[in-house]
């Protein structure tokens, strides 16, 4: 990419990451601000509504272009474009209406009752579906090279039907209709790839290789996040009933998958993604007002996750250069640098590169 010296190598880290190994050191996301921008900035034009803020293509890539402009991409760090309809976009693609507000998308409720809405069913000439899938070619088109364009944040098997139904209702669901609501994940299953495989066949790479959208992975083939946030409203056992058999059926057809554990009351679902042999890696979200990835506290969680034999996605971010990169020694320390990546918060160039030569020159 014209404004990323070292893609090749850093193709070469992701993929080691993916196989839980390293190259010398552990993945790094590293965006530093540069002092002085690489090229003039181009004037930004303040967003309409804010449906524009998640799709309006043109602004929204003059304004990665200035980041761009004014970042060096370091370490593992990559440029890339998100357009996305809210987390969980499938939901839309299958009748809800999204409600967008200026920093997430909200999804309206449209199942009262779930033999009167019928089965799911790919409808290519779905307003919202046909309208993503302009964006992100129109998108791909523009990028020249200059940044990835991300596979959206589509979402899948429970996720989806709480966004159609509502949490509450469907937590009675999981009680009342237990085998409608396994026919209907199966559904969700049957779907995800009918619209993945779009999106993916627009934004893949001239090698095949693709990107996901929110946690800076890049894989050989198909790459995707998945994930389960319902799964804080269920206990273990239903996790094992109704999620671990739509992930596994999921990754198996993922050439890399890393699954989004979203906060503490998920914490106690690690023992049954790990079961999932196909889930290559997992990416840990503390939640506002508790302590970054790097904190001990978190330490059985990634325990797990490395006698399992899988990779780390940890975010670093609270504190200063100092404590940051103490909490990074810790765990580089306790896991070893094979199948790690730690991710940073954006600082200066050279606050990042003094955690680059640190990296490259301790974190064997």
């Amino acid at each position: 990419m014209k404004y990323k010296e070292n893609w090749s190598e850093t193709k070469e880290r992701f993929d080691a990451w993916w196989k839980r190994s390293s190259l010398g050191r552990p993945m790094l996301k590293l965006v530093a601000r540069r002092e002085q921008p690489l090229e003039d900035l181009e004037p930004e034009t303040p967003f309409d509504v804010p449906v524009d803020m998640h799709l309006g293509v043109v602004e929204k890539i003059k304004r990665l272009k200035n980041v761009i402009r004014s970042h060096a991409y370091m370490a593992e760090s990559f440029p890339a474009l998100d357009l996305n309809i809210g987390p969980g976009s499938l939901a839309v693609y299958l009748g809800s209406e999204p409600i967008f507000t200026c920093d997430t998308v909200w999804y309206k409720e449209v199942v009262r009752d779930w033999r009167e809405f019928g089965a799911l069913k790919y409808d290519p000439e779905n307003y919202w579906w046909k309208r993503h899938l302009e964006h992100i070619r129109q998108a791909k088109s523009l990028s020249h090279d200059e940044f990835l364009v991300n596979i959206p944040d589509i979402v899948e098997n429970v996720d989806i039907l709480s966004a159609l139904r509502g949490p509450q209702n469907l937590c009675y669901d999981l009680i009342d209709e237990p085998d409608l609501i396994k026919d209907y994940v199966r559904q969700v299953d049957q779907l995800y790839f009918k619209y993945y495989n779009s999106l993916y066949d627009i934004v893949k790479l001239a090698d095949g290789s693709s990107s996901y959208t929110a946690y800076s992975v890049w894989g050989t083939g198909k790459t995707a996040k998945v994930q389960c946030d319902f799964s804080a409203l269920m206990s273990p056992s239903q996790f094992r009933e109704y999620v671990q058999p739509s992930l596994r059926s999921q990754c198996r057809l993922l050439d890399h998958s890393i699954y989004h554990l979203d906060g503490p009351d998920a914490i106690k679902h690690v023992d049954a993604l790990m079961e999932i042999e196909e889930l290559d890696a997992l990416q840990w979200t503390a939640g506002a007002g508790r302590p970054d990835g790097g904190c001990e506290m978190w330490y059985p969680i990634y325990d797990k996750v490395k006698a399992a034999g899988k990779s780390l996605w940890i975010s670093i971010y609270d504190g200063n250069l100092q404590k940051m990169t103490d909490s990074a020694d810790k765990l580089v320390k306790r896991y070893g640098s094979e199948g790690l990546y730690l991710i940073f918060p954006v600082m200066l160039e050279r606050d990042a590169q003094d955690i680059l030569d640190k990296a490259n020159q301790e974190w064997k």
